[in-house]
């Protein structure tokens, strides 16, 4: 039987625009329920909770760096920021007496959420807070350090407040951070903005103590090369590298932590390897974990499109926010 297709649809029009409503309504759903699980599995991962709208105010503030620094653009960056974290956390468990105020004075081995949380929020606070957070953020981790001492693995007394162990901190986040951001954010920076990255997180070293600091990234590399005879793969060192290994999460954040966590690894310098007895990666697992990043990446970066530089950028300019 014909059916006359004309008259059918002038009879019962289709409704294109309905059906088109609908599809945009549940893919926009859809979208906002993997963004939340998204946060929710990262929140989960660092322990941190909630928007950050402490960073909207006071309106026009610059904090200590300021919008057109290198260090908004690097650290905005959530992906590369916990693959240089972890990379760095592996080479500070290097040195005994850095490690060993870990070990004595936090809650690192049963809490690595919380470590990891209070970490991402200093960095936030200092690098996109307001003037005041920032200084304040500044001022309580010195008072902290003043109160961090002992002896370490190796019976050598150590002090949180020693300015060679601030530095050796200092150059080993902000080495692991560039690293990560140049392999893994199709961003890519001039030698100029990479010097400038560590001039910028000199001024904040100098704040917590540290001396002697590089101003170059080629400097930063020499520099961290320098430390290697006082390094020490001892058993504290290595169940921090288990724990790293290992990150403790749930089921529906392992694989993505996991992923990160080898990215971590794969972003040390060639010389930490033999220390830590592991193989240099190949160029294909190198590949392999890159490209799986870039992937994973596409929905972590929009899910937090809207996080702590964002909120910071409204405040700088004065626009209004999204509460």
């Amino acid at each position: 039987m014909l059916i006359n297709s004309s008259q059918n649809s002038d009879d019962h029009p289709f409704p294109y625009e309905s059906v088109l409503f609908d599809y945009q309504r549940s893919t926009e759903n859809s979208r906002k329920m993997i963004n939340d699980l998204i946060r929710e599995s990262i929140r989960n991962m660092i322990g941190t909770k909630g928007p950050p709208v402490a960073f909207l105010e006071p309106a026009g503030d610059r904090g200590l760096f300021g919008p057109e620094s290198v260090a908004w653009k690097v650290h905005e960056d959530f992906i590369s920021m916990m693959i240089g974290g972890i990379s760095s956390l592996v080479l500070q468990a290097l040195h005994p007496k850095a490690l060993a105020g870990i070990w004595d004075h936090s809650t690192f081995r049963t809490d690595l959420k919380g470590r990891l949380g209070r970490t991402a929020f200093f960095i936030a606070a200092t690098t996109y807070g307001p003037t005041e957070m920032a200084n304040s953020v500044i001022d309580r981790v010195n008072q902290i350090h003043n109160k961090v001492f002992g002896v370490d693995e190796l019976g050598q007394p150590y002090s949180a407040t020693d300015p060679h162990l601030l530095r050796w901190v200092h150059i080993t986040e902000t080495r692991s951070f560039m690293s990560a951001y140049e392999c893994h954010k199709n961003d890519s920076l001039d030698w100029r903005q990479k010097d400038q990255y560590f001039k910028e997180m000199a001024m904040l070293g100098n704040r917590m103590s540290a001396t002697d600091l590089p101003m170059s990234y080629s400097d930063t590399e020499a520099a961290i090369a320098s430390y290697i005879p006082e390094l020490h793969f001892g058993e504290r060192a290595k169940s921090i590298i288990h724990l790293l290994e290992n990150f403790p999460s749930n089921l529906a954040a392992r694989p993505f932590i996991n992923l990160l966590s080898r990215a971590g690894f794969n972003n040390l310098p060639e010389w930490a390897y033999p220390i830590i007895k592991k193989p240099i990666p190949s160029k294909l697992e190198r590949f392999a974990i890159e490209k799986s990043i870039k992937f994973i990446g596409i929905p972590i970066r929009e899910a937090l499109k809207d996080g702590v530089a964002a909120h910071s950028y409204r405040r700088v300019y004065k626009q209004p926010s999204s509460r």
